[in-house]
């Protein structure tokens, strides 16, 4: 790595909000909600295709599953006072 490359990424990290593990946990319930978001498009998008649309409803069902499960566990961790 070049000397300006590093130099460009030598502080990187040294602040953090939170621990690796509770970003990880918030960074994963917003992919998530973003997922969420798009799901009945893709529903819509289906149409008369049944077997589409099954999937569709299927992978929405399994996301608010993972959301409601992330929720749980973000407020553990700030209950836990590790947040």
């Amino acid at each position: 790595m070049s000397l300006a490359a590093e130099r460009e990424l030598e502080h990187l990290g040294e602040t953090a909000g939170s621990s690796d593990h509770d970003h990880d946990l918030v960074h994963e319930l917003s992919r998530r909600l973003d997922s969420l978001w798009r799901y009945d498009q893709y529903i819509a998008n289906a149409e008369w295709r049944d077997e589409l649309r099954q999937f569709w409803k299927d992978a929405k069902a399994m996301e608010e599953q993972a959301i409601s499960r992330l929720k749980q566990l973000i407020t553990q961790e700030v209950r836990n006072g590790c947040f």
